[in-house]
């Protein structure tokens, strides 16, 4: 039978011995500052089933939301594909969501300048599109030298990272072969 905790020092092996748990798995491993703590998703208002972006696995997720704010993404254990597991970078999708350490300004370098600048998403936007359709005109392979047609480029590639969704990386795909680029890949699929 466990102590009268009011009389019990602080010191957790005394809480042991007068718990009787030699070990510290009962009561005398808790303080009272673990006796406050509570999980995240105990707030929340509902829980919303979704599927990780990352890959083409598919992973289940629960999304805990509390007042239309993302409390918590947590794996989905009725899941059939990956009962309850998430890798890494599911793990972390909660940060991609409501990290406040992501960068929200379009940052740019000059070439040969050694320093970042802020400057519009507009002017970025403006400045990528320019640099695209002159590599795109440098390169345009309209036919084969028999005569066979290409229409293609290969003076662009793309890869995209790990941070790219299946419905971002099937936009990019989309948009680069409409342009006549042929190497598109994603590293989810790598």
């Amino acid at each position: 039978m466990a102590a009268d905790s009011s009389k019990i020092p602080a010191w957790p092996a005394w809480r042991q011995l007068a718990n009787g748990d030699p070990v510290g798995l009962g009561a005398s491993a808790f303080s009272p500052r673990s006796r406050a703590l509570k999980a995240r998703i105990n707030e929340a208002d509902r829980a919303v089933g979704s599927v990780c972006p990352y890959c083409g696995v598919g992973c289940g997720q629960q999304v805990y939301v509390k007042d239309g704010k993302i409390l918590d993404i947590e794996g989905d254990y009725d899941s059939p594909i990956s009962r309850g597991c998430l890798c890494p970078k599911g793990a972390a999708t909660m940060q991609l969501v409501t990290g406040t350490h992501r960068v929200k300004t379009v940052l740019y370098r000059r070439p040969y300048g050694t320093r970042w600048e802020e400057i519009p998403l507009e002017r970025a936007l403006d400045l990528v599109a320019r640099r695209v359709q002159k590599t795109r005109d440098d390169t345009w392979e309209d036919q084969h030298e028999k005569g066979h047609p290409l229409r293609r480029t290969l003076g662009i590639a793309s890869l995209g990272g790990a941070t790219l969704d299946n419905e971002e990386n099937y936009l990019i795909k989309k948009l680069f072969s409409s342009l006549g680029v042929v190497q598109v890949e994603n590293q989810a699929r790598i």
